[in-house]
């Protein structure tokens, strides 16, 4: 630098990744401020330095130079620095009551942050160009030199000049929608519209006679057309009729004296508020019909489904088997009478009676079962593990039904009779896959010469109000058995079971269903990259063999997350498909993923599967509350997307952590051995003594996935993943640090997260700085892992009795096969209770402390405590069996 300029440093308070030693001394430029200058804004507001030469004088004496009257030889021996916030230089600018003017600072050195000027005041806004783009045309650039060489022209500033070599910075003004709106006004346009309104409405008013009777008719059709289509959509022809002959009888009433009620209007009444009045509504719209066969379908585990899935995934089950089951009504002639949660109800025999109708309802009811085991199977890819494990458990029987409209809030057709109560007891006493019907429909079945099709049921059947009851099962020969599914109400399929010929069939799904999810999440990286300007792998990547096996020693206290840039949310909206050299090595990589698995009844890629939707659920509803955005924010997508950023701690910005976290949950457990560590360790497993008896089955399914990755065939999926080495480290980072997090048995591990979490949430002092928000980041992928990985304890109970019955069987496997020392049964029941009470609930709990979940963790509280409570009831006597 010159030896008589002012220079201005680089921002001291912001961590730079070239330099290991940078949080460190970030922080103690935070503490020194907090001490000597005092943190009146934000601990991330950027600090820089004014450095003034000290010279040398004629007479040996030091001195600052104050002008530019030095002479130029003499000799500067030391800097005098002087602490310096640019809100300083920004207050007192706009007179109070002017608002929202951007001011976005650039240096050279590549650090750039922004500001909003509020009248007298300036609020730091955080890192990066957060000015709104759609104010660009209207910026104005300046060097802050410039700004000086001004003022010394004009000399009302006689100091040293500023030196324009060493990070020299500049400053960029945007208005933005709040200044905008100071000095827009509507009155011109207005006015305007105003004049024009009137000479419009002037000239129409002399054309709109002519047109009026025209208009008018051609509204009453389409509102006759529409009420008719909506009718139609409610109601059978028969019914039709009837309202509309009530709705004529009302309309002929007011010819002769009474008050006359519009037909439009009647309909309405009828459909959407009822009608009060009994004698203006006319006699009740019902008949009996007396041969009729009903059927209720419904669809087996599916609360228990339900709860590990997304509201939107749980209605695209619900809309597309309905839709299907709706197709085959039309084609079948049954008439759909309603859904009701996961139930679907139809009928026979009415509007129009007809002799077949037991026969019709069977074949729709085998049609539906088909199709409903067809779906499920093909949306398992798109709705994860377990889908098509869904069954439909379908009850039938005929006789004589009541049926009409029931007008009132909403009119509805609807169904009454004992026979609509008989077919609900069918369908509860049912079992899944099978087309349960009682004795009566069994008879038509024998009239119509189908008695071919029935199988009596060899056990009888408790119903509510009916006693015992003989009933059967119906299957046409043409049908094979294949569909059938368990022979209880929600049994699923045993461990045994799927690891019997089914199993590769199943992998199949999950590796799809696997390999979408990975790759949705990998479109977000990419189009991140491209936000920043990179090129797809614009610089080779080294993926190297890590030089030690022991991942263990990797582990860090904190992961630094990159901040925050706006750049990156401007491009999320930019289409993006993944190239399919990538796509393809993508499902191969999951495919060899899923061979890594072991046949474990509980440690086996269909768990780790469990684990992935849990991450991914987890990782969809990280949000900030409704209440922590103001105004301003929510009308600034910029604004919104940073305070999101500052209260999830970076991880909603950062697609490549929330990519690595749903791969280390596909990973945590390849090649699990089916026994705990402790044994391994015990064994002298040569894995043990390899990893030093530490995390053994976590470090050994990390190398296993990486050295996988770094295979040459994965070259593309590897460029696409990361497109720096910088990424390449932190995406090894958050790998390392998400899988050794599942290791919560080693009691040194779990010490040093809880003091973590401590020092993260608990401490007193609070500051957050760039090193405590990665800290708090670190932790909360962390816990989102855990929580996943034993995520069945903090869902439904059935999908919990699934998972703590395949975990049990592993067990007992160990101890037959001499690997384990107790039987598991003996400490059962008592060690649920202790793992709900020390470790299950208490991490529930920790998910909401965070706040970074939303309703999500207080979801998996409650179904955790209720799942304690129901195994304190019930389990006694299911371990005792």
């Amino acid at each position: 630098m010159a030896s008589h300029e002012v220079t201005i440093s680089r921002v001291l308070n912001k961590i730079e990744s070239d330099d290991p030693n940078s949080p460190d001394f970030v922080r103690a430029v935070n503490e020194w401020n907090e001490v000597h200058v005092g943190m009146d804004s934000e601990a991330t507001e950027p600090l820089v330095q004014f450095l003034y030469p000290i010279i040398v004088g004629n007479d040996d004496s030091y001195q600052v130079p104050m002008n530019q009257m030095h002479p130029d030889n003499s000799t500067v021996v030391a800097f005098m620095a002087t602490s310096f916030f640019w809100r300083a230089l920004l207050e007192r600018i706009l007179p109070e009551g002017q608002r929202g003017l951007a001011v976005v600072f650039h240096n050279e050195c590549g650090q750039t942050f922004t500001y909003r000027i509020d009248g007298a005041s300036a609020i730091f806004q955080g890192e990066g160009d957060l000015h709104n783009p759609k104010f660009n045309e209207m910026g104005e650039t300046f060097q802050v030199s410039q700004l000086v060489d001004a003022a010394d022209e004009a000399t009302t500033y006689s100091g040293l000049p500023l030196s324009k070599d060493h990070c020299p910075y500049s400053l960029s003004i945007y208005p933005s929608t709040t200044f905008e709106s100071e000095y827009k006004s509507n009155n011109p346009i207005i006015f305007t519209m105003s004049a024009v309104a009137i000479f419009v409405f002037t000239a129409l008013v002399f054309l709109a006679y002519d047109r009026l009777v025209a208009v008018r008719q051609a509204k009453v059709m389409k509102s006759a057309v529409q009420s008719n289509a909506i009718v139609s959509s409610l109601f059978p022809s028969k019914y039709r009729e009837r309202l509309y002959n009530d709705a004529l009888q009302s309309s002929k009433a007011a010819s002769n004296g009474g008050s006359y009620v519009p037909s439009k209007a009647r309909l309405k009444n009828f459909l959407r508020e009822g009608n009060e009045d009994g004698g203006s509504a006319g006699q009740p719209i019902a008949d009996l019909f007396t041969d009729c066969t009903v059927m209720f379908a419904d669809i087996a585990n599916f609360t228990a489904w339900s709860s590990a899935r997304e509201p939107g995934q749980v209605f695209t089950l619900l809309e597309t088997v309905y839709g299907a089951f709706d197709k085959i009504a039309a084609r079948r002639g049954v008439f759909k009478v309603e859904t009701i949660g996961d139930c679907y109800v139809a009928v026979t025999g009415l509007p129009e009676p007809r002799k077949d109708h037991a026969v019709v309802m069977v074949k729709f009811a085998i049609d539906c079962r088909d199709e409903f085991v067809e779906v499920t199977r093909l949306l398992e890819v798109s709705l994860g593990p377990d889908t098509a494990d869904l069954g439909l458990r379908t009850g039938l029987h005929s006789g004589a039904v009541t049926a009409g409209v029931l007008r009132g809030q909403k009119s509805r057709f609807q169904l009454f009779g004992d026979t609509v109560n008989t077919a609900a007891r069918m369908e509860s006493t049912g079992m899944v896959n099978r087309i349960h019907i009682s004795q009566i429909t069994a008879t038509l079945l024998e009239e119509a010469k189908k008695g071919h099709w029935v199988k009596p049921r060899e056990d009888q059947i408790q119903a509510k109000g009916k006693g015992l009851l003989q009933t059967y099962f119906v299957e046409p020969k043409s049908h094979n058995n294949g569909s059938k599914g368990s022979t209880d109400n929600d049994k699923d399929v045993t461990i045994e079971d799927d690891m019997n010929g089914a199993l590769p069939t199943k992998i199949a799904r999950l590796v799809s269903w696997n390999a979408d999810v990975l790759s949705r999440e990998l479109v977000k990286v990419i189009q991140a990259r491209n936000g920043r300007g990179m090129a797809l792998a614009s610089k080779k990547v080294e993926w190297a063999e890590p030089s030690d096996a022991m991942v263990i020693q990797e582990v860090k206290e904190v992961i630094m997350l990159p901040p925050f840039d706006a750049s990156v949310q401007v491009s999320d909206n930019s289409p993006l498909k993944l190239e399919e050299e990538v796509r393809t090595q993508l499902h191969d990589y999951v495919y060899s993923v899923a061979k890594l698995y072991n046949k474990n009844p509980f440690h086996n890629f269909e768990h780790a599967s469990h684990v992935t939707m849990s991450v991914a659920k987890l990782l969809a509803r990280i949000v900030a509350p409704d209440n922590f955005f103001d105004e301003e924010s929510k009308n600034d997508h910029g604004m919104a997307a940073l305070t999101l950023h500052d209260h999830t701690y970076g991880i909603t910005s950062d697609p490549l952590t929330q990519f690595a976290c749903i791969f280390s949950a596909l990973i945590h457990d390849c090649d699990h051995p089916g026994v705990p560590n402790n044994q391994l360790v015990k064994e002298g497993n040569d894995l043990a003594k390899l990893y030093e008896g530490k995390s053994v089955a976590e470090q050994n399914s990390v190398n296993l996935a990486w050295d996988l990755l770094r295979d040459p065939k994965y070259a593309a999926l590897r460029n696409a993943i990361c497109g720096s080495q910088e990424e390449e480290q932190r995406f090894r980072q958050l790998v390392v640090n998400t899988v050794m997090a599942t290791d919560i048995m080693d009691k040194d591990l779990k010490k040093l997260r809880d003091d973590r979490w401590d020092a993260a949430f608990h401490r007193e002092r609070m500051t957050l700085d760039i090193l405590q928000v990665n800290r708090k980041a670190t932790i909360v992928i962390e816990h989102l892992i855990q929580a996943s990985d034993v995520a069945h304890t903090m869902q439904h109970w059935h999908v919990y009795i699934k998972w703590n019955e395949r975990l049990f069987k592993e067990l007992l496997r160990a101890y037959q096969a001499g690997r384990s020392d107790v039987n598991p049964a003996n400490f059962w029941y008592d060690g649920e209770l202790g793992f709900f009470d020390f470790y299950i609930i208490p991490l529930a709990k920790k998910l909401s402390e965070c706040g970074v979940f939303g309703v999500s963790s207080d979801e998996y509280l409650t179904y955790a405590m209720e799942n304690r409570r129901e195994w304190e009831k019930k389990a006694s006597i299911l371990t005792s069996r």
